[in-house]
């Protein structure tokens, strides 16, 4: 199974961000001259904020050392490509979510590195990680950069070609995701169906305040209703591939993705009630 898993996450990991550079544009770049403060409010707010919150977390559930390492893993992590289709869901900001998206993985191949440094002196070890960082680095490059600096390279010597399969590959994607937690879950069963109550519940929290946070932010930078939902839904959905690709191939610990699965079976209920929630304000309204 551990072998599988080598083999399947990076694999799995190359398809999602590969879909994710598809639907990066150049011009999606540009946006940060455009509007300078919704973007660098959905960049760098989740970098900075999100630890600090994990950390918090951390402190008032006291969980489990490989519970503790997984969700700083979650927090260190970019923003998840399913944010796309909760933004579209809601009718909030999609073409907002996917830059971010997009620049937010670009980013990650520096912020997890210095995440990783912030969390060591913050915490001490607690990733317990065998590889140096500047290993780690060149890993994290190649995990995320290489797929999406493709998917941007199709998308601008073939725009009719990604037009015409991004979607395709999205799904492909989200559904080997889905076959990823199964499998991960198979192999892990024993520690996944250990206090999963507590997981849940941290989980939760997690989501709930990194979605205020968020909103928050937006609110400051003074965002419309629809960009307000979008940086919330950006600020709660973490890349749970790449978290799983951390902590399976670079890490080979299989036990820090059982609380990246239980994120994401916790994240996509919330985030769902979130847009029907939204999108029964907005009618309101």
């Amino acid at each position: 199974m551990k072998l599988l898993l080598d083999i399947a996450i990076p694999a799995i990991t190359f398809v999602l961000l590969g879909a994710v550079g598809l639907d990066l544009r150049i011009g999606d770049f540009r946006r940060v001259a455009r509007q300078p403060g919704v973007m660098i409010a959905g960049l760098l707010g989740p970098v900075l904020l999100l630890p600090l919150l994990a950390l918090g977390l951390l402190a008032i559930f006291r969980p489990s050392a490989a519970v503790a390492a997984g969700l700083l893993l979650i927090a260190a992590c970019p923003i998840g490509g399913i944010s796309n289709t909760y933004s579209m869901l809601g009718r909030a900001s999609t073409a907002l979510s996917v830059a971010l998206t997009g620049i937010s993985c670009v980013l990650a191949t520096i912020t997890i590195p210095a995440l990783t440094l912030f969390f060591s002196w913050a915490v001490g070890n607690p990733l317990s990680f065998g590889v140096p960082v500047r290993t780690l680095a060149l890993q994290v490059l190649l995990v995320l950069a290489l797929p999406v600096g493709l998917g941007m390279v199709v998308r601008h010597r073939w725009p009719g070609v990604a037009d015409d399969h991004q979607g395709v590959i999205r799904r492909v994607g989200f559904l080997a995701l889905g076959l990823l937690i199964l499998l991960v879950m198979y192999d892990q069963w024993a520690e996944f169906a250990r206090d999963v109550r507590g997981r849940v519940s941290l989980a939760a929290a997690f989501v709930v305040l990194s979605f205020i946070a968020g909103w928050l932010v937006a609110r400051v930078v003074r965002c419309d209703a629809r960009d307000q939902f979008t940086l919330a839904a950006e600020f709660a959905t973490r890349n749970v591939a790449i978290a799983t690709a951390i902590a399976v191939t670079i890490l080979g610990r299989v036990d820090f993705a059982v609380f990246a699965t239980t994120y994401f079976l916790t994240e996509t209920p919330l985030l769902v009630l979130a847009v029907v929630l939204f999108r029964r304000g907005v009618a309101r309204g």
